[in-house]
């Protein structure tokens, strides 16, 4: 796994994933019956070490698959992994999806959908891709699997999108060096202000702020363009984001996860008391200090408003 922030950004909005990157397939999977399956398939007994997957979704299909040997029963659940790959190089993740496609095959015994994620890869930005292995002239292996690059996709048109997923996955996408501090800072207050969820939000937020394909000097850059950004809602949410990592790095997954339930809690509790949250209350809760959550909770029993506690204006 390359980072637990990108593995939980998928899992929220796989859903959209399929529809930004592969609409077709989209309507063919009912993603509202998730299953997300361990992380583990394969062990090595003799070395004690284990291979992970990055992300593994069980679901049903509206649409039969036909079994992989087109002999076999079809069937209406499949699997669907997809593999993130950080690195700069396209080889290593060939190789991955081809070991992993056959232990989850065998394994769970459904039709596997394997898909490459690139964040630093453009190649032709969503296609096809393929592993192989030859003996002398002759090729035994060609394993196919489609791919995206978002390098090589247009940071421009997506951040013009309603996909929220896609607006903020625009800032690893294909931008002029001197427009790409700009346009994570566009990317930034349209999902600040976006109908989602503050958890969603915050997901959404982190992924540009912590993906932002930028050299030491333009990351101090468009940190001060954040703290400065003439909205405050940016502003809230870009300080919590950053303030966070500068003081205790990245979280551990159980602690983030518990993190992040306390504050979809407060984010029901408060709604149920005060009605639908602000941009600015919704942006202040996001970036609220971890170790504060239970203290807002028990101050939330006797407030009598959103600013009381500190929330809004």
């Amino acid at each position: 796994m390359h980072d637990p922030r990108f593995k939980r950004l998928l899992q929220e909005f796989f859903a959209e994933f399929f529809w930004l990157f592969f609409p077709t397939w989209a309507p063919r999977f009912d993603f509202g019956h998730i299953e997300w399956l361990d992380k583990e398939i394969l062990s090595d007994a003799l070395q004690g070490e284990s291979q992970f997957v990055d992300v593994v979704a069980k679901l049903p299909a509206f649409e039969a698959v036909p079994a992989p040997d087109r002999r076999s029963a079809e069937s209406w659940l499949a699997l669907v992994h997809v593999e993130v790959e950080a690195a700069d190089k396209v080889a290593p993740l060939r190789r991955r999806m081809f070991e992993y496609y056959e232990p989850l095959r065998r394994r769970h015994d459904l039709p596997v959908l394997p898909i490459g994620l690139y964040l630093r890869v453009g190649l032709d930005g969503i296609g096809w891709d393929a592993y192989e292995e030859f003996f002398w002239e002759q090729q035994l292996v060609r394993f196919n699997y489609p791919y995206v690059g978002l390098p090589a996709l247009d940071g421009e048109q997506y951040l013009r999108q309603d996909n929220w997923l896609g607006v903020a996955l625009a800032a690893l996408m294909r931008v002029t060096k001197e427009r790409r501090i700009a346009l994570a800072g566009e990317a930034m207050q349209r999902l600040v202000h976006c109908p989602e969820n503050a958890y969603r939000k915050t997901l959404l937020c982190e992924c540009v702020s912590a993906y932002l394909p930028v050299e030491e000097e333009q990351r101090r850059e468009f940190e001060a363009m954040l703290r400065n950004h003439p909205d405050s809602g940016v502003q809230a949410m870009s300080m919590g984001l950053l303030d966070h990592v500068e003081q205790r790095g990245e979280l551990k997954g159980v602690e983030k996860g518990v993190e992040i339930g306390r504050r979809g809690l407060l984010h029901e509790q408060l709604e149920a008391r005060f009605g639908p949250l602000s941009p600015v209350a919704e942006a202040r809760l996001a970036s609220w200090p971890p170790d504060r959550l239970t203290d807002l909770g028990r101050a939330l029993l006797s407030a009598n408003s959103l600013a009381e506690l500190g929330l809004d204006e």
